[in-house]
């Protein structure tokens, strides 16, 4: 293990990681605060834009895991033609398998690379937007927030997606059809419900729930001219496994990401037959995933027509992002620290040091949270899948 390695993987530089986040995190969260009181009611316009910068800000720090401090690579399997005239371009909703604990760091990685990162939204459980750092940042940054009660989430959709496609620059929205994170439990009681029903089941996927889906076409049809089909995959055989863990101790990862532009007038009106595109979209997102998982190819056996690899460079600006903010977060407390044990005032140093303990504590609690052991029970039990 090289000096570099043990560094990353030291309980202190762990630390040093969490009081920057946490830090800039809540310097964050109280300028949006001002942003929403001040700003918002006289222009939402500067209000969304100002959001852009605010929300880069914290995101791109954990994208700086992924593509500096991992040093993790992303192989997108894009066509060329659409990835120069429509990516980072348009508003789109992006179609996302769920299946592993960093399938939203990688989708970060990529949105920072098209640009459109500060304004990544997702449809996320309501209970989320309660949490400091992140719940708080989505809060205000609009996010489009449910119950999983289909008749109160009805009404909720259309309201906050009128608000997101209103912003200025393109929006780049997450949807997981699959409603929670793949595990086996849940993947059994998906295939009995599929075959109760008659469905097709899915070897690698949860069979996609279909009413959050439709019930915002109609809203997003006029101001949201693209669907991106997404299917991320990591080889099963590699000794690192794609975990925030492994991000964190800087053991990088390769993703696969094949991303498809789909125009959204390829998508049927009628609600019954947009739901059966939807299961359909996910056969051929699950014979993709087959064919990965035995071939190490997206489109050996899957039918499915190849298109050319990309691989990004890590951009510089999460670099220096995360740089600066550890600089801002870590040298005023370094130096009162260092300043309280000198001149022996033990009880201020002690309570300074428990602070930062607390903040340690958070990151590794934030990081129990992405364990696909830690994830909901939500999908384990058959349920209506429409």
């Amino acid at each position: 293990m090289s000096w570099l390695t043990r560094i990353k993987q030291s309980t202190p530089v762990h630390l040093c990681l969490a009081v920057t986040f946490f830090t800039s995190g809540l310097i964050v969260n109280v300028t949006q605060l001002v942003l929403f009181i001040t700003v918002k009611p006289l222009s939402k316009t500067l209000y969304r834009s100002l959001m852009f910068y605010l929300c880069y800000s914290l995101y791109s720090q954990i994208v700086f895991l992924t593509d500096w401090w991992s040093n993790s690579r992303v192989i997108m399997y894009i066509d060329t033609d659409d990835l120069k005239k429509y990516y980072g371009q348009e508003h789109v909703i992006a179609l996302m398998n769920h299946t592993y604990e960093i399938d939203w760091v990688v989708g970060w990685s990529f949105c920072d690379k098209i640009r459109i990162l500060g304004n990544c939204k997702a449809y996320a459980k309501k209970v989320i937007q309660f949490l400091p750092i992140i719940g708080w940042a989505w809060k205000f940054a609009e996010f489009v927030f449910l119950e999983r009660s289909f008749d109160k989430d009805r009404e909720l959709i259309g309201r906050q997606l009128a608000n997101i496609l209103a912003y200025p620059d393109p929006i780049f929205l997450l949807l997981t059809p699959e409603g929670t994170r793949f595990t086996k439990s849940k993947h059994e009681a998906s295939v009995k419900f599929a075959k109760e029903k008659g469905i097709t089941p899915l070897a690698h996927h949860l069979i996609p729930r279909s009413r959050g889906f439709t019930a915002s076409l109609p809203h997003l049809r006029e101001k949201c001219p693209g669907i991106l089909d997404v299917q991320l995959a990591f080889k099963k055989d590699e000794e690192i496994a794609p975990t925030v863990s492994n991000l964190l101790c800087g053991r990088g990862v390769t993703a696969y990401m094949y991303i498809n532009r789909i125009d959204m007038r390829d998508v049927p009106h009628k609600e019954e037959d947009a739901a059966e595109w939807l299961q359909e979209l996910f056969r051929k997102k699950d014979r993709m995933q087959d064919s990965f998982h035995k071939t190490g190819d997206f489109f050996a056996t899957s039918g499915v027509q190849r298109v050319p690899k990309h691989e990004f460079k890590p951009r510089l600006s999460s670099l220096l992002n995360t740089v600066g903010w550890a600089v801002v977060s870590l040298t005023p407390i370094t130096y009162y620290l260092v300043k309280m044990l000198v001149n022996g005032e033990i009880l201020l140093f002690s309570i300074g040091a428990g602070v930062l303990f607390t903040f340690h504590t958070l990151l590794q609690k934030a990081n129990g949270m992405t364990k696909i052991s830690k994830g909901s029970t939500y999908g384990a039990t058959q349920v209506n899948h429409q």
